[in-house]
């Protein structure tokens, strides 16, 4: 019982505290960065509404507000008002690939669901098998990538300069992968969308990290046509990508330990004997794991 009051004490509770005080933070910095653009948008949408009763006086206010719920409730169903009937589906093979690869991941965007009473259950246990499915590949996924440090322990010597030659094939391989995983995806997405590379940037970001607002999703403009595999492919890219990030984060913590090791090699001190000298007056090398 004094283990238990101890951890709580001396671990837990700092943690949470530090928790509820980063999420008032958050909470205090998006009122005072939204509330105000929330404010504007209002009263400009209730300006339009106006104006456009001055024009079109044929129309009283409570008609309009009908047909505002039925935008709004075409828009929560995924059907996008602006264009006409002739608009690309929601839910051809591509576009239910990528919103099948939404679910398994959790992402959500949340911008279209399924609407039938029938594919709301399939939703259900749909998404009861495929997310520890999706959570078992891409562990599996991420311990294939790690082979290659496997490769690189396999250069092991004592000597500093191995060591050295393989962080910097370590950090050149995750540089590679960064580019074609978080920085060209971003390229192509602003290209085909008209967006900006912050845009496109935030859209991977919120994508990746799985949070899925659905302000930004490609391949729902009615007005740009797309390749028929487009979507799919944003699929794809959503499963290497968040297998990357998985990736990233099993690798950075022995990373960053093994290159304060080589560190404190320069400055001439040793870990594991702490300043132990060999016979030679040297700190004694010692292998450092990249991997677990």
């Amino acid at each position: 019982m004094p283990r238990v009051c101890t951890c709580w004490g001396g671990r837990v509770l700092p943690l949470l505290l530090v928790y509820v005080c980063y999420l008032l933070l958050g909470a205090t910095i998006f009122q005072l960065l939204e509330k105000q653009a929330e404010a504007q948008s209002r009263n400009q949408f209730q300006i339009e509404k106006l104006h456009f009763l001055e024009n079109y006086t044929c129309l009283d206010q409570r008609a309009l507000e009908q047909f505002v719920q039925v935008i709004m409730e075409a828009w929560v169903k995924g059907v996008n008002p602006k264009g006409n009937s002739t608009n690309p589906s929601n839910w051809d093979f591509g576009s239910s690939l990528f919103f099948a690869g939404t679910i398994v991941t959790t992402i959500g965007y949340g911008n279209l669901a399924p609407s039938t009473e029938a594919g709301q259950v399939f939703c259900v246990f749909y998404a009861l098998v495929g997310i520890p499915l999706n959570m078992v590949f891409l562990n599996h996924l991420g311990r294939g990538l790690r082979t290659y440090l496997a490769f690189l322990e396999r250069w092991e010597d004592p000597p500093k300069r191995s060591q050295l030659l393989q962080l910097l094939g370590l950090a050149l391989f995750l540089t590679l992968g960064t580019l074609v995983i978080l920085i060209f995806p971003p390229m192509v997405f602003s290209h085909v969308e008209g967006w900006n590379f912050g845009e496109g940037f935030y859209f991977a970001f919120i994508t990746l990290s799985t949070i899925g607002f659905g302000d930004y999703v490609v391949g729902m403009d009615p007005n740009k046509h797309y390749i028929s595999v487009y979507r799919s492919l944003a699929a794809i890219w959503i499963l290497l990508g968040l297998s990357w990030l998985a990736f990233l984060l099993s690798v950075g913590p022995p990373l960053l330990h093994k290159c304060s090791q080589l560190w404190l090699l320069n400055r001439g001190l040793n870990l594991k004997d702490k300043g132990a000298l060999g016979t030679d007056g040297l700190p004694r090398p010692q292998k450092i794991p990249i991997s677990a």
